[in-house]
């Protein structure tokens, strides 16, 4: 069944409005972006969770996926009139033809290359080095592929620095990517903490997927009172927690507990004009520097004072 993609030029006023009127008509999906999107007139702009939602692009698309038979002119002079325009905003139309979507899916996700001797491979695809240490990790609910800058300076900086037989906690473990790495790299014990279940539970599966030690591997949710909670003890040799700089932030102390004297912390999901803000806080437990940068995303890591 083919469907008719309908994209409309409006503003920062009457973005959302028009996109909950075209829910309202009948689209199956809408979303708002940046017109110029891949241009150098691109408009980046952040949000953390917690906050307020911020401005959004000064010349914002919305773009709505139809039915084939809809009728577009009548659903444009509607959306327009719920979001009391003046007249019907111009448009452009895409027909979209009938595919495999789980194939094109996955053709986006291919093997990615963190080192000489890591990978991170989905289960569709070859190794593409069958003696290298690959992460056997498909997209998921749960934040951690390998694709983001921040996942990939954190595996590097595992790669680079494990020695084998440490003690790692992953705070805000998402996919478990992190202690998948760092036990496939020689850590004793990894133990993965996320405050949503359902990250916790797709860790656990990732880490059974890449045929991981059970006796060597923990995923609870925070606050659990597991053994291993990082408020309670001061157990670890390895922190990685890659989150975003708020939380970072907050979560603080908690780490600052779970550190045994002489561990390393490491942290990402930092913008770098974030990045001293949140070294300046670490600072107070850790001898902390920026140890990586990569497409405007920071590495810091520090030393347990």
């Amino acid at each position: 069944m083919p469907w008719i993609s309908l994209t409309v030029e409006t503003d920062d006023v009457h973005a959302e409005i028009l996109s909950d009127a075209m829910l309202e008509l009948g689209a199956l999906s809408t979303d708002i972006h940046d017109a110029a999107a891949g241009t150098e007139r691109e408009q980046p702009l952040f949000d953390e969770p917690g906050e307020l939602a911020g401005e959004i692009w000064s010349v914002p698309e919305v773009t709505a996926l139809f039915a084939a038979d809809a009728d577009i002119t009548s659903i444009v002079q509607a959306a327009a009139q719920a979001a009391q325009l003046s007249a019907p905003p111009a448009y452009r139309l895409t027909y979209v033809e009938e595919q495999d979507w789980v194939r094109m899916t996955q053709a986006q996700f291919g093997p990615i290359q963190i080192s000489s001797r890591l990978w991170v491979v989905p289960t569709w695809h070859q190794a593409p080095d069958p003696d290298a240490i690959n992460l056997i990790l498909d997209p998921g609910l749960a934040f951690g592929t390998g694709s983001h800058p921040s996942t990939k300076l954190c595996l590097a900086w595992l790669d680079e620095n494990l020695q084998g037989g440490e003690d790692v906690l992953d705070y805000g473990c998402g996919s478990g990517i992190l202690a998948i790495a760092a036990l496939k790299l020689g850590a004793n014990r990894v133990v993965g903490v996320d405050i949503d279940a359902q990250a916790v539970a797709a860790s656990r599966e990732n880490a059974a997927l890449n045929q991981c030690d059970e006796t060597k591997t923990e995923f609870h949710t925070a606050h659990s009172g597991a053994r291993t909670d990082p408020a309670r003890e001061a157990w670890a040799d390895v922190i990685v927690a890659n989150i975003l700089a708020n939380p970072l932030i907050m979560l603080a102390p908690i780490l600052m507990r779970a550190a045994r004297p002489g561990g390393s912390i490491v942290l990402s999901g930092i913008l770098v004009d974030q990045a001293e803000e949140v070294r300046q806080v670490y600072q107070r437990w850790f001898n902390m520097r920026i140890a990586g940068v990569q497409e405007g995303w920071a590495l810091l890591t520090g030393i347990r004072k």
